[in-house]
């Protein structure tokens, strides 16, 4: 074969692969996220958690418990009770009416003591992938930047923040932290939720010299052919006619 054939083969190649992932990726929408709110949801309680149960009639029940990793904490009288997703009001509300089958006027009182660390992961095109801890109003920018900033072959524009969805589905939308950059993004109407991934992917171009050198370096399917040309792909190439 000779060596245009195999310029030609490799070039149509690297176009079919990427139209397809570029594809699949217009495929996920835009986020839509509404603006923050002024007053934030209630907390939920979380395995980890550290609570006081207080009872004004019996202090003698009073307890300090630890939410168990199965979201369940034991309790005098009432045995275990799940806990794991209900804001403290609405726990307030279970063991109301659990100890009012045991007690004559159960007022009861929980106090979240200590909080499990809220975490998202961030990946991909970032300097130190992983958990970042969240913080009150944290955005995905400030997630990236807590993970050490962008790498120089990110894509800002195509930015996948990925959360727990209605029967915990994945729901994965695009956000473009590049308007951000440049101070036209609604970056200040996204806030990260406990266990939300971000998730930056490669430009066209990093993921085009990969490509290429998987296949012709790493796999050597040109050895002994000399193409006589830099296989590497830059942004700024242009082809002439």
């Amino acid at each position: 074969m000779k060596s245009s054939a195999i310029v030609y083969t490799l070039s149509a190649s690297l176009a079919f692969c990427f139209a397809g992932c570029t594809a699949q990726h217009q495929n996920i929408p835009k986020a839509t996220f509404a603006a923050a709110p002024e007053n934030p949801p209630p907390y939920v309680i979380q395995p980890g958690d550290q609570m006081d149960i207080k009872f004004f009639y019996n202090p003698e029940l009073n307890e300090t418990v630890m939410v168990r990793p199965d979201g369940k904490i034991s309790l005098q009288l009432v045995d275990e009770i799940k806990t794991s997703g209900l804001t403290p009001a609405q726990l307030d509300e279970l063991l109301t009416e659990k100890y009012a089958q045991e007690l004559r006027k159960p007022v009861v009182t929980v106090i979240v003591r200590s909080f499990t660390m809220q975490r998202a992961w961030v990946g991909g095109e970032v300097n130190r992938t992983g958990f970042v801890n969240l913080t009150a109003g944290m955005t995905p920018l400030q997630a990236v930047l807590e993970a050490g900033g962008f790498k120089e072959t990110a894509n800002p524009e195509e930015i996948i923040l990925i959360r727990k969805g209605p029967e915990n589905q994945p729901v994965p939308v695009r956000v473009d932290l590049k308007s951000t950059l440049d101070g036209n993004g609604f970056q200040n109407g996204i806030q990260l939720q406990p266990q939300d991934v971000v998730y930056v992917p490669k430009t066209f171009i990093a993921e085009a010299n990969k490509f290429v050198k998987q296949y012709v370096e790493d796999l050597l399917l040109f050895r002994g052919v000399s193409l006589g040309f830099s296989y590497e792909l830059h942004a700024d190439t242009q082809f002439n006619r």
